[in-house]
C-alpha cells in the first residue's frame, strides 16, 4: 500500500496532527501540504487534514478533496470549538459530502488553539462565529492526548 498524508495548516495544529498520523503509517508514506497539490491517483490510500473555518474545511481543502476519487480516505479537522460541537460536525459533514465518492475509513476532529489576532476580529463581529465562546477551552490544543486519540483510531482501521 502507498498512502498519502495531505494537510492545509494555518497555525501548525492540523499539521502537529498529520506528523503524527505519518508516524504511525507502517507503509510507502508521503506527507505533502495541499498548497503543494499532490496527485491523489498515485496513492493507494489518503488521509486528509484541515482547518475550519466558518463551519467548513478551508478553502483549499475544498478544492482538493473533490480531486480524490474512488481511493480509502481518512479525515481529520482542527478548529477553535468545543471537541464534537454542532460547528465541528458541520465542517465534517461538508468534507464527507466534497469527498465522495471515496470510501471514508474514518474520522478525527480535535479543538486547536486560535491565532489571537483571529480571536479579536471574531470578538468584533456581530453576531459572533458560534465557536468564539469555545475558543479559550481550545488554548494548548492539539495536545498529547488529541494526538494519542487520532493514533489509536487509526491503528484501529483494517487498513491493507
Amino acid at each position: 500500500m502507498k498512502a498519502l498524508v495531505v494537510y492545509s495548516s494555518k497555525t501548525g495544529n492540523t499539521k502537529k496532527l498529520a506528523d503524527a498520523l505519518f508516524g504511525a503509517l507502517q507503509c510507502e508514506k508521503d506527507l505533502v501540504a495541499i498548497a503543494d497539490n499532490p496527485n491523489p491517483a498515485d496513492y493507494d490510500f489518503v488521509a486528509v487534514g484541515f482547518w475550519v473555518q466558518g463551519g467548513e474545511p478551508d478553502a483549499a481543502t475544498q478544492a482538493f478533496l473533490p480531486r480524490i476519487g474512488e481511493k480509502e480516505v481518512f479525515l481529520f479537522a482542527t478548529h477553535g470549538s468545543a471537541k464534537n460541537s454542532d460547528h465541528a460536525h458541520k465542517a465534517m459533514r461538508k468534507a464527507k459530502e466534497l469527498v465522495a465518492p471515496a470510501r471514508i475509513t474514518a474520522v478525527y476532529e480535535c479543538p486547536g488553539q486560535v491565532n489571537e489576532k483571529v480571536l479579536e476580529a471574531a470578538a468584533k463581529k456581530e453576531p459572533q462565529p458560534p465557536w468564539l465562546a469555545d475558543a479559550p477551552a481550545a488554548n494548548g490544543h492539539p495536545d498529547q492526548e488529541d494526538i494519542r486519540e487520532l493514533v489509536h483510531l487509526f491503528n484501529e482501521l483494517s487498513l491493507p
